[in-house]
């Protein structure tokens, strides 16, 4: 559980309150676990991409419903695939943290194939919390599309 200092205010950024090369530091590992997670999405190593997150991590991908613990984790990863989404590229643009508590912030870019024709392209941006427990685990993680809305969506919102 995440205490809060007294008065409750949680200093945001890092650089206030570690050597810039520390930032860095978590920057790089941050980095290298997002590319990770590419690396198992894209070789349908669901159950490794899943073992980034903490044991009540909680996925929210864009029209998903979000899905919390390792093994839905997994499973959800498998159906996004087995629906089409491939060639996940991820791109970490900034972090912060203080203490065990980590904020990464990006883009993505990823194929849709379809049966209904070409395959796309999306692309969208994403925010991840991260928590140091031992190793840095994803606490939560959520994405969405830059892709305007369809027709369609646009009438029933």
């Amino acid at each position: 559980l995440f205490s809060f200092p007294p008065g409750g205010v949680v200093p945001m950024s890092s650089r206030l309150y570690s050597a810039p090369f520390l930032n860095s530091d978590l920057e790089t590992i941050l980095r290298n676990q997002t590319q990770d997670f590419c690396l198992a999405f894209n070789t349908g190593n669901y159950d490794q991409a899943a073992l980034l997150f903490s044991a009540d991590g909680v996925l929210m991908s864009s029209n998903q419903a979000p899905v919390q613990t390792t093994k839905l984790i997994e499973r959800s990863l498998q159906h996004l695939a087995e629906v089409g989404y491939q060639d996940l590229r991820m791109e970490t643009t900034r972090v912060e943290h203080s203490g065990d508590m980590a904020m990464e912030i990006g883009r993505y870019r990823l194929t849709i194939h379809s049966t209904e024709g070409a395959p796309r392209v999306d692309e969208g941006k994403y925010l991840t919390t991260w928590r140091r427990m031992g190793a840095w685990r994803i606490l939560a993680t959520c994405w969405s599309t830059n892709q305007p809305l369809s027709t369609s969506h646009q009438s029933a919102a």
